[in-house]
């Protein structure tokens, strides 16, 4: 763990005071950066009126294991793109018809009303209940992850990213770690979902971590106009301060796979599409008129937030995904600032797996045996709350369950 991180307000106001010193032109480069943004924020507001500000490919266009080349483009300017097509109709009922039945015979919601509380992550966002199954080892769920066409796209989506070098790579694109995240089961006419705009890569680490410092180089040091989001060259040396739902790998992308058909109103994803706008949001934090102790209402283990007094030029961007099919994929960069819609409008439930992607780089191998041993025990995830519903859970997945890519992602198996 940093130094830093056991004084985190003293270490706010120490990094914020040494980067307004050594941050040449500081202002100025808000200025710039700003005026970027406004042009960003206009271009996503047309496209989202055509129909177009997330981009779109389908698993059949990832025939050579890379993603053509001007979708490639769209997706390191917008930081999101939807993967249509990936899993049959028929193979997502089955997924999800046994999610439910595990739910049900298990009695997972009469367990989890007992422990409301434990997930304070999203303490700052404006809905603080999240409709979000914490569990991790259903056999649908350990499925999807070590599936030959999760692999496949996971792959193609991480040569999207710019590596040092092809002899010294930050990450390895083809291998992949398993990250175990939850589910979402969210029923019509819900309301206790909806969360407001923010980042899960880090919150205050952005400011005060050095490798974040060197992720983000061209904005405060450089040309903040070449600063390149999909740059891996410092990402896999960031830190996070441990805390219950911040995630502790580095994810070329966070993701989910739809169960079921969703779209706007459905009470699903919320994107502000624009993959460069962290800059903007590390400067803006710099700026004279925040407080010495403030990085725009970061606050330590927590979601970074969107905060409507310091962001606003940036929201009107904000647009729900484009509708999707069950077997549908949608992915953004661990930088873009997303949402979920407050109501869930529909007619039909809107359930989806959580499954990002966490490319082999000695980070992600490191956090292997730790979950793996949660996986063999039926344990939560260790970048989560302990609320291990699953251990004495009848049906959940067992070593037995994995093949053998499955043991490779996770660490069970050499690669």
């Amino acid at each position: 763990m940093q130094p830093w991180m056991s004084d985190v307000p003293a270490a706010i106001v120490r990094v914020k005071a040494e980067l307004r010193k050594s941050v040449p032109d500081v202002e100025a480069r808000f200025r710039t950066l700003t005026a970027q943004l406004e042009r960003e924020v206009i271009a996503v507001v047309q496209e989202g009126r055509n129909g177009g500000a997330v981009p779109e490919l389908h698993y059949s266009d990832l025939a050579a294991g890379h993603v053509p080349g001007p979708v490639a483009d769209k997706i390191r300017r917008r930081g999101c793109v939807v993967v249509r097509g990936v899993f049959p109709a028929s193979r997502i009922a089955s997924w999800n018809d046994q999610i439910g039945e595990y739910v049900e015979r298990n009695h997972y919601a009469e367990k989890q009303q007992s422990r409301i509380g434990l997930d304070r992550y999203f303490s700052t966002l404006a809905a603080t209940s999240p409709q979000i199954y914490s569990l991790y080892w259903s056999k649908p769920q350990v499925s999807a992850r070590q599936s030959d066409e999760l692999a496949r796209v996971r792959a193609a989506l991480n040569r999207v990213w710019r590596q040092p070098s092809t002899e010294a790579p930050a990450f390895e694109a083809a291998r992949e770690c398993t990250y175990a995240d939850r589910l979402r089961r969210r029923r019509p006419g819900d309301t206790t979902l909806g969360l407001s705009p923010h980042a899960d890569g880090g919150s205050v680490e952005r400011w005060c971590d050095p490798a974040y410092q060197r992720v983000y180089g061209e904005v405060l040091f450089g040309d903040p106009t070449r600063y390149d989001p999909f740059d891996a060259t410092h990402r896999v040396s960031t830190e996070q301060i441990p805390s219950p739902a911040v995630c502790s790998v580095f994810r070329t992308f966070q993701g989910w796979t739809a169960l079921s058909q969703q779209g706007p109103g459905d009470g699903t994803l919320q994107l502000i599409p624009i993959a460069n706008l962290m800059g903007w949001i590390v400067l803006r934090a710099l700026q004279p008129d925040v407080a010495p102790d403030d990085l725009c209402g970061a606050k330590a283990g927590n979601a970074l937030p969107l905060d409507a007094r310091w962001h606003a030029a940036a929201a009107e961007a904000l647009v729900s995904i484009p509708r999707v099919q069950a077997g549908d994929t949608v992915w953004w960069h661990n930088d873009i600032i997303h949402a979920v819609e407050n109501e869930h409008r529909g007619k039909s439930s809107s359930n989806v797996i959580y499954i990002g992607a966490a490319p082999w780089c000695p980070k992600n191998a490191a956090f292997l045996p730790r979950q793996a041993e949660c996986f063999l025990q039926g344990k939560s995830c260790p970048d989560f709350a302990s609320e291990d519903y699953e251990v004495d859970f009848e049906g959940r997945a067992t070593e037995d369950d994995l093949t053998p890519l499955g043991r490779r992602q996770m660490g069970l198996a050499p690669w």
